[in-house]
């Protein structure tokens, strides 16, 4: 008979349903990467170059979400990417994924508090960013300890602001586009003409290989689909149409969005320190818009904080669950919420106060790389994990028939994901800005890997201690 305290997937109430888990992942998106990251990427490859990064962007976000469809309908599991790594790669390579996982959305919280930071001064100038972070990581640690249903409730009016927002953005920005609404300064409207003002692609196409990572790290959350599996209602048919209606609307969005940000931002005033969105309502005459939008940007950057807090407290309570930390992460409260592993991961927001009294314009941009590196390291795992899934599977003797959802196209799909991860991986080593994720990311890494043996090799020890004793 189980307790509370109990280490088990039992634990965890299914009380997630479709409209939270669509919303949970458009919440996890559409944050930080869209809203500030779009900048940079604009003043690094010009605007024809940033769509195009953005349209291979959103072409790996479909390819890894169609494998990862197919390993969460077959096994929905809280904490999914690890175990499926555990089971069809190798069990270092599982502890090594969940522990990239936990640092991709420990490491994001750092750069989504910050740039809440950046929000708040642009009404408070004279407040230091770090103080409105300790603020604001309060708020979020306290979403996430009074309980999953609570947390998911909120997660989906958030994202409902955010959805709202950006078609808001689309149209009054296209209307502003073509001279429907006039610029504030009396200027012409600037229709196409900041799309190849500076060239097709002025710097080359190096910069759209250097920005992959950037990309990739604005799409990350879309994923969080597969981690909610083990806490959502009937996942066998909530998790294809949260899957289909995401990435449809993802790709909507974001290629939207970034069409209009790039034909009203030149590409020499694109940056990070203020968001481009922001850029583009102080630019249109529309009187308070740069301030409505500057506190929705504010909501959503907050709740992707929200978003990537749950989803790190889950790596931490399955790494737990898998015996490969001690105990006493896995515990969870009769509400089902794992506090312990949420309060350590909230030790993210710390990075926060770190980046912003330190460089806050630098150390933003490589907060992100190093959480987009390790994003991306999951993506290629969830694309190697389905494509030995399949293989495995077929072996066995199953009939295809026999999986409620299948990825088309395979091995095409993992294989092409797999690579053009790998190729998003390679970009940083060519940009000095973002080359610390590789420093970083690389011997974590390797670190992931000398700890599993070490652990494993201690575990055994003890467990052949304990067989002699016995005896």
């Amino acid at each position: 008979m189980q307790t509370q305290d109990t280490p088990s997937q039992a634990n965890f109430k299914r009380t997630m349903k479709v409209r939270h888990l669509v919303m949970l992942s458009l919440g996890g998106v559409i944050g930080t990467g869209l809203f500030f990251n779009t900048g940079y990427i604009i003043s690094t490859t010009g605007a024809a170059g940033t769509l195009l990064a953005y349209l291979i962007g959103a072409l790996v976000v479909w390819l890894v979400m169609m494998c990862l469809g197919e390993l969460a309908v077959a096994m929905p599991e809280t904490g999914a990417f690890h175990v499926y790594a555990a089971r069809y790669l190798s069990p270092a390579t599982g502890y090594t994924v969940a522990w990239l996982y936990w640092l991709t959305w420990t490491v994001a919280l750092g750069s989504s508090l910050t740039a809440a930071g950046f929000c708040m001064q642009y009404w408070f100038p004279t407040v230091p960013v770090w103080l409105w972070c300790l603020v604001f990581c309060l708020a979020i640690y306290l979403l996430n300890i009074v309980s999953t249903r609570f947390f998911a409730e909120g997660e989906f009016w958030f994202s409902i602001i955010k959805v709202v927002t950006i078609i808001a953005f689309i149209v009054l920005g296209a209307a502003a586009m073509f001279g429907f609404i006039p610029m504030k300064d009396g200027s012409a409207a600037p229709g196409l003409h900041n799309l190849t003002a500076a060239g097709w692609l002025p710097h080359g196409t190096l910069p759209i290989l250097m920005t992959m990572v950037a990309v990739n790290f604005a799409f990350s959350g879309t994923e969080l689909i597969g981690i909610a599996a083990g806490e959502t209602e009937q996942p066998q048919k909530a998790l294809p149409l949260a899957i289909r209606t995401t990435v449809a609307r993802l790709i909507i969005f974001f290629v939207g969005t970034v069409f209009v940000l790039a034909a009203l931002i030149p590409m020499d005033q694109a940056g990070i320190v203020k968001s481009p969105f922001v850029l583009v309502f102080e630019k249109i005459g529309i009187p308070y818009a740069a301030d409505i939008f500057n506190f929705v940007i504010l909501t959503a950057i907050l709740s992707a904080a929200n978003s990537g807090l749950y989803a790190s407290g889950r790596m931490l309570w399955s790494l737990a669950n898998e015996n490969t930390l001690p105990r006493c992460f896995a515990r969870v409260n009769r509400r089902g919420i794992p506090v312990l592993a949420i309060t350590i991961s909230m030790l993210g927001g710390l990075l926060a106060l770190f980046s912003s009294v330190i460089a806050p314009d630098t150390v933003f941009v490589a907060l992100s790389a190093i959480s987009g590196f390790a994003v991306v390291a999951v993506w290629l795992s969830i694309c190697a994990s389905h494509y030995m899934f399949r293989r495995r599977y077929l072996q066995a003797g199953h009939p295809l028939s026999g999986l409620t959802w299948r990825a088309p196209f395979y091995p095409l799909v993992p294989l092409l994901g797999f690579a053009l991860c790998l190729l998003a991986c390679v970009g940083l080593a060519f940009d000095p800005s973002q080359r610390i994720a590789l420093w970083c990311g690389l011997p974590f890494v390797l670190l992931c890997y000398a700890a599993y043996h070490l652990t494993q090799k201690r575990r055994q020890t003890l467990t052949t201690k304990e067989a002699d004793d016995a005896a």
